[in-house]
């Protein structure tokens, strides 16, 4: 049992990728950091010495605070949150903890990009349909929470991508692009380390639906005929991708806990 203000990795990895996920900060100190460079999904690296620093990055919301073992830096850091009048909880075992987890995905820290102005900062081609809503999404939800995108015209992207340092994705002679067979959604899959059943699951649908190979999967033309839907209701790129989260939120619930669930109508009578 988990002790008062202790949250556990399996409670933690339940949380992790749903839009009100609790803010994670980890405080592990740099050496130990060093020794161990992975992060977990939806996390990021702050410094213990920074109480009123972390308390402007949190703004309010709950947090769960993670140091490599889960003793004296978290747990003092979650004690000084609550405090005043915050909602904070240590997680046990902290980073070693979770990387002894079965099934616990861990994000090599080496390859998220830099972030300018606290922030990982994107560009792409304009008016998204299928990947280049679900790879936000997936950023925005297991790697950087307030991450930022750019739509501009496709001959433009790796120009903004130059002056603007922005990391370009979803088109072609990038790092973060389709592979073969495989679209983007894949690709960041396998380079964050975030090949969880749930999303793996996800990454099929989107693949189907986004290079037209709807017999890999019976949901891509649903995802097909919602994605269209969005790009025509919505003139704004960016507006378009806020409704997009929630798109991409309703099929990984659905992936991840009610595959199983059927419906049909009329209902069987109950005796």
């Amino acid at each position: 049992m988990a002790a008062p203000n202790e949250i556990t990795v399996p409670q933690l990895l339940r949380l992790i990728g749903l839009p009100d996920a609790p803010v994670i900060a980890d405080i592990s100190v740099d050496p130990d950091f060093e020794a161990d460079p992975f992060l977990i999904p939806g996390s990021f690296r702050h410094s213990h010495t920074d109480p009123h620093g972390l308390r402007e990055r949190i703004a309010g919301r709950p947090s769960v605070i993670v140091c490599q073992k889960g003793i004296k830096l978290s747990q003092g850091m979650a004690a000084l949150l609550r405090s005043e009048g915050l909602t904070a909880e240590y997680l046990q075992g902290g980073n070693y903890g979770w990387r002894d987890h079965a099934g616990a995905p861990r994000i090599p820290a080496g390859i998220v990009p830099d972030k300018l102005g606290g922030n990982t900062l994107w560009v792409t081609r304009h008016r998204p349909k299928i990947d280049r809503i679900a790879c936000p999404w997936l950023i925005r939800r297991f790697v950087d929470a307030q991450a930022r995108f750019l739509f501009v015209s496709p001959a433009e992207v790796q120009g903004v991508a130059a002056r603007y340092g922005a990391t370009p994705f979803d088109v072609e002679d990038v790092f973060w692009s389709h592979r073969e067979d495989r679209c983007t959604f894949d690709t960041m899959l396998t380079e964050f380390g975030l090949k969880t059943p749930a999303l793996e699951h996800v990454a099929t649908v989107i693949r189907a639906a986004d290079t037209n190979r709807h017999d890999l999967s019976p949901e891509a033309a649903g995802l097909l005929a919602l994605s269209v839907g969005l790009s025509r209701q919505y003139r704004s790129d960016d507006e378009q991708l806020v409704a997009g989260l929630a798109l991409y939120d309703a099929l990984y619930r659905w992936a991840r806990d009610g595959q199983d669930e059927g419906h049909d109508w009329p209902a069987a009578l109950k005796t």
